[in-house]
């Protein structure tokens, strides 16, 4: 498979993996912390047993969910702000199902919060070669910022070529 091909791979991976996880977390919103994992889990094995991608490749995609799912509930419950305000620009740019989606996802995230803060050391740096959910990354090294209005590949950084990103949210402007 072509690089371009196994980008697109993931990418579409990483949707599929998100409506799974949705449908799971709405059958599980009154349980506790460790449904979202669980959650995860089944949609990783479930791309698996499948054979849309491999054990790692799930893996790998499932890390990057619970990344930015994480990073937005974080967000959310420092701040009490909306989705829209992770995100940073308008969600009508956003493919509503998607947003309805994420944010179906990110309402359970937020109840998880003290579980995430205990793990906020691997959380807030994103990397060249990664997937990202939608919102704006801004590279470490130079402050570029990447607008991401589709779930997508994270390039390497178009000014400096940097490969390490925060999340920006409006509360950063």
């Amino acid at each position: 498979m072509s690089e371009s091909g196994m980008k697109q791979h993931l990418v579409d991976a990483y949707y599929r993996m998100l409506g799974r996880l949705k449908t799971t977390v709405e059958d599980a919103e009154h349980k506790a912390a460790p449904v979202l994992d669980r959650a995860i889990e089944r949609a990783q094995e479930t791309a698996t047993e499948l054979g849309e991608l491999t054990r790692e490749e799930a893996e790998r995609v499932g890390g990057y969910l619970r990344r930015d799912l994480d990073d937005a509930a974080r967000f959310l419950a420092e701040t009490g702000s909306e989705l829209g305000e992770w995100l940073k620009f308008d969600l009508s740019l956003v493919e509503k199902g998607l947003a309805d989606l994420f944010r179906d996802s990110v309402d359970y995230s937020r109840l998880e919060y003290d579980r995430l803060a205990k793990q906020a050391d691997a959380l807030g740096e994103w990397h060249s070669g990664e997937i990202t959910g939608i919102g704006t990354l801004e590279c470490k090294a130079c402050g570029e910022k990447l607008h991401f209005h589709h779930i997508g590949h994270i390039p390497p950084c178009p000014k400096c070529h940097g490969s390490v990103f925060r999340r920006v949210s409006r509360s950063d402007a």
